[in-house]
């Protein structure tokens, strides 16, 4: 093989690499995206405020993308006709701001939900919480669990 021949063989390859480089980095979200965890009754609060946070600690809602998967008995917090007012307030304003809020289906089920009896802002993971959980990832989502 002659200089010239290894020549154009080392441009192409690297012309390819950087190919698949600008590819990858087409299909990489614009902002960041992240999924909440949330199966304990007790940190409905606690990851409400780190939503908050969150928005807040990358200056704005256009900066991040968030959901919150919700699976077990944290979903009663959520019950549009029995839910605090605190709750109510802070979902209508996440909501406003983009978060998206999973109900998982099977938990939907054993505690006889529908997504009508959910505050508005819900949809439903309908494989189950934690299969949303494992798609979501697959897709770029970075996990977090408070």
């Amino acid at each position: 093989m002659d200089r010239r021949s290894v020549v154009k063989s080392v441009l192409a390859a690297g012309t390819g690499m950087l190919a698949a480089g600008a590819a990858a980095r087409a299909d990489t979200p614009k902002v960041p995206r992240v999924v909440y965890h949330l199966s304990d009754l007790e940190k409905v609060n606690f990851v409400l405020g780190n939503l908050r946070n969150h928005i807040d600690g990358m200056g704005g809602p256009d900066t991040v993308q968030l959901a919150v998967v919700v699976h077990g008995p944290p979903l009663r917090a959520f019950r549009a006709a029995a839910g605090s007012d605190d709750v109510r307030v802070k979902v209508a304003g996440f909501v406003k701001d983009g978060v998206a809020f999973h109900a998982c289906h099977n938990t939907m089920e054993g505690m006889e939900l529908t997504l009508a009896s959910l505050m508005p802002g819900f949809t439903v993971a309908e494989r189950g919480g934690v299969v949303k959980l494992a798609e979501m990832q697959t897709q770029g989502w970075l996990y977090l669990r408070p």
